[in-house]
């Protein structure tokens, strides 16, 4: 096979790339920037472009497929120049479905819990020695790459509902078709490219349609908008298995997790991991692993990157780090945190990133999400509603959304800084969730760890 990539530089894309000149490929790729890890990942594998840009004298008509990146533009000239040739075009979950035809399918979508979930699906196919390709979208302990396309039998997938590619509009969880589907839970996100609930609701409906006959549908039942959804859903030729919190308790703040009469301790903790690890026995059950042998896979699992991940500690202070930034993924975030260490104060700091959290109108679904918390705090900064060509955010807007007495917010990192080094670090856990870096904030400069 020969394989080009329109910007090869993407996170899962390098991956994606790597792997296939890993099984044999020939692979080509270009881009108009590319930055790390991605860069000397692909320079590591002879994948780097000689030069920077688009060039059409790359596209030829012996390429057996063009695989299209998501920041590509329509009028690129690769892109305009593969279309000429009438060459296959691939986003790239249309080309993950390409390679995985004649595998079992396992995907997990959901607006929160889908990366960890995949992640503990992955890690006990592993422990159990199961051989599986997979696709996620972190970097993983005990896993090289995100993507891994070999000749395996069963490949595990994180499903995103987040737009194709420019040609594709439709979520990437439409394109992967599975035999067994996870659905963690629905909360409204991606305000930019679903701008109702409505709409966002029905990117689910068709993720159901698209389960393949025989196959089941493994879904959150606690989550009452999804266990409405499925209800109502035809459903023809698909069985349907609910789940929920499975039994557990908390011990000198080690969790232990019981399924099908065994117990195993967690490195992870929080009610919505304890959702994430039954839907992932679940899915390690119809492939044919039991409750001990899984089990023992999760003992292992110390969480995903930037997933509740300890990122330092001392005898007075733990501080973590989560990607949580929509409402419901801080809310569950900070009730873990709360749950496993009720005895500890609790300062929670949220950056707003996201289009859909940088938005006014969307500020009132953060309504309560932060109250758990002892003290909490809201940055935002200037330099990211311009990136996003967005208007100027009023901090009492914030404070008005949030609806939490005493809330800080502010808009300059080093305002930030300088709070969080006013504060006591005495039993305390301290919680950094973002999807971006607090515009470079080091806890280096306000804590001794």
């Amino acid at each position: 096979m020969n394989v080009h990539f329109i910007a090869i530089g993407g996170s899962v894309m390098h991956q994606l790339a790597i792997a296939l000149v890993r099984k044999g490929y020939t692979v080509t790729g270009s881009d108009d920037e590319i930055f790390e890890p991605a860069r000397t990942n692909l320079q590591q594998e002879g994948l780097l472009p000689a030069t920077i840009g688009w060039e059409p004298g790359r596209i030829h008509p012996g390429l057996d497929a063009v695989i299209l990146g998501m920041h590509a533009k329509g009028d690129n000239p690769e892109l305009q120049r593969a279309m000429e040739l009438s060459l296959p075009i691939y986003s790239f979950p249309e080309y993950i479905y390409q390679e995985s035809r004649d595998k079992k399918r396992v995907v997990v979508g959901g607006s929160h819990g889908k990366t960890t979930t995949t992640a503990m699906i992955m890690n006990a196919l592993a422990a159990a020695g199961m051989d599986f390709d997979w696709l996620v979208g972190a970097r993983l302990e005990g896993f090289a790459q995100s993507v891994n396309i070999t000749h395996a039998p069963v490949i595990v997938c994180e499903g995103d509902e987040y737009p194709a590619s420019v040609l594709e509009k439709r979520p990437k969880f439409h394109f992967l078709f599975p035999h067994i589907a996870v659905i963690t839970g629905i909360a409204w996100d991606h305000i930019n490219v679903f701008p109702t609930f409505d709409n966002y609701l029905e990117q689910f409906r068709i993720f159901m349609d698209k389960i393949g006959p025989g196959g089941v549908l493994i879904y959150n039942e606690t989550d009452a908008v999804l266990k409405k959804l499925v209800a109502e859903h035809p459903g023809a030729n698909v069985r349907k298995v609910g789940y929920g919190i499975p039994a557990h308790r908390i011990e000198n703040g080690i969790t232990l997790v019981t399924l099908e009469g065994h117990t195993g301790a967690l490195k992870v903790f929080g009610e919505h991991n304890l959702l994430n690890l039954h839907a992932a026995f679940l899915v390690a059950k119809e492939l044919g692993l039991d409750a001990a042998g899984f089990l023992k896979g999760m003992a292992a699992f110390s969480g995903a990157a930037k997933r509740l991940e300890l990122i330092g500690r001392s005898a007075d202070v733990n501080v973590y780090r989560d990607f949580a930034h929509a409402p419901s993924k801080v809310k569950a975030t900070i009730q873990a945190v709360k749950g496993q260490f009720p005895d500890r104060q609790l300062i929670a700091v949220l950056e707003l990133h996201t289009y859909s959290s940088l938005n006014e109108q969307f500020l009132a679904e953060y309504r309560g999400a932060l109250d758990l918390a002892d003290k909490a705090a809201v940055f935002y900064s200037r330099h990211a509603l311009e990136l996003k060509r967005m208007p100027l955010l009023p901090e009492e807007k914030v404070i008005a959304g949030f609806g939490k007495p005493g809330l800080a917010v502010f808009q300059e990192r080093e305002d930030l800084r300088a709070w969080l080094a006013r504060q006591s670090y005495k039993n305390v856990n301290l919680l950094l969730m973002s999807s971006g870096n607090f515009e470079g904030l080091d806890i280096r400069d306000f804590l001794i760890l």
